[in-house]
Parts: structure tokens; sequence; C-alpha cells
């Protein structure tokens, strides 16, 4: 077994960060009745969130902008698509959807089956993730997701952030996983695929989009779940 320690991350990996979000964006546009408050169409309102969220959280990932400004920037800026400058209700809006968004439980096709199959050969199953501590505790156990993984690493208990060498160097220390038995695998190509090979880890690109590299060089590409078999 060349690996014995797999890194997964969370979000638009295992656990449908997009699918999950549109039906909480749906709860928050119902919820304190923004059309009445000019936000009039929810399919337009949905894509200026998802953009303005990965926007953010790319800020976020490279240390430009703390968390609690992503969580509430993203409706803010939201918002002013609709000429709606309401820091007030942006935060508002936050609260509700992080609230509401944690017990959603899309997840990628044969998520499941994964897991259980690379647990049963004996992998040692762990998590990096940026996300928020109490909200991905939240999605892990709300999606029974959470009993696969022996460690869970976030950016806010490790103090670091992907694609930071720290935040991998501190999941090796937390786990006692060499770096020759350990790979991550994820979907973001800067925090998760940069973020391992600038510390000298191996790397799956979990490609769902099917996107171009850009000249990024993972170990290994897929995009579907379960090729991980053919890996592992």
């Amino acid at each position: 077994m060349r690996y014995r320690h797999l890194f997964f991350d969370l979000d638009h990996t295992l656990w449908d960060f997009d699918a999950n979000a549109m039906e909480t964006l749906a709860d928050v546009y119902k919820g304190l009745d923004l059309p009445s408050l000019g936000v009039d169409d929810f399919d337009l309102f949905c894509r200026h969130y998802l953009h303005h969220n990965a926007v953010l959280w790319d800020r976020y990932h490279h240390g430009y902008i703390t968390s609690e400004e992503l969580k509430w920037k993203r409706m803010w800026r939201t918002l002013l698509e609709f000429k709606i400058g309401s820091e007030e209700l942006a935060k508002k809006m936050s609260d509700h959807f992080l609230e509401v968004l944690p017990t959603k439980r899309n997840l990628f096709p044969y998520t499941h089956e994964i897991l259980q199959h690379l647990k049963e050969k004996e992998y040692v199953l762990h998590l990096i993730t940026n996300g928020f501590e109490k909200t991905q505790w939240s999605k892990l156990n709300n999606s029974q997701l959470g009993h696969y993984f022996e460690e869970v690493i976030t950016s806010e208990g490790s103090n670091s952030l992907k694609p930071n060498k720290e935040i991998f160097d501190y999941a090796l220390q937390i786990t006692g996983a060499r770096l020759e038995e350990s790979i991550m695998i994820g979907d973001n190509l800067d925090a998760d695929i940069n973020g391992a090979l600038n510390a000298g880890m191996d790397c799956v690109f979990v490609n769902h989009l099917g996107i171009e590299t850009g000249g990024i060089t993972p170990t290994y590409i897929i995009h579907h779940l379960k090729e991980l078999e053919q890996i592992f």
C-alpha cells in the first residue's frame, strides 16, 4: 500500500456545496421575504451569491479577509446587485444561511460508497477543510459522514488555511502520518492541489466540473469519486 493516510476536502469534493447552498438560499429568500425588498428574481439572486461566495472564499484562502467578513459580505455584495446596501439585512441573511446550510444532505454521487470502500481497505481517512469548525461538524453529522474520518482539521482549529503549507504540516502532526504515505484529495486547484504540492504531498484533483488545470500537475486527476477505486 503506497498510501495509508488519505486527506479529503469536504465542500465541493464530497459535500455538494452548490446544491445545498441553492436549497438554503431558497429558505433565506422565502423566510426573509426578499421579493418584497426588491430581490425579485430568485435565479439571478442565486447566481450572484455563488459568484460572490467564490470570489470571497478565494480572498479568505489567501488571508485578505477574515472569516466573519466572508460570512456577511457575500450576502452584502449579493444585495448590492439589487441596489440594496443594508449591512443589517446582509448579516441577518448570513445568520439564517449558516443556521440552515449545515442541515442539508446533498452529496456527490458515490460518496458513501467510496468512503466505505476505502475504510474496508484499511486506509485511514481524515479531512482538511477551510470551512468553519461548527458548520463543518454539523454538515458531517447531518450527512452521516463523520464516522468515516479519524481527524478533522479545520482552518480555525489549525490557525492556518489551505493552500498554506502550515495547515498540511499541522495535519501530519495531529494524525501522526508521514508525508510519503499521505495524499490530499480535493476539488480546488489552489487550496487543495497547489497547497498539497507546495507541502510536498501527493494529491488527487477531483475535477467534477471538467476544468483545465492551467499548468498545475496533480499526481492524479479524476472526474467521479468512483475513479478513486482505480488509485486505491
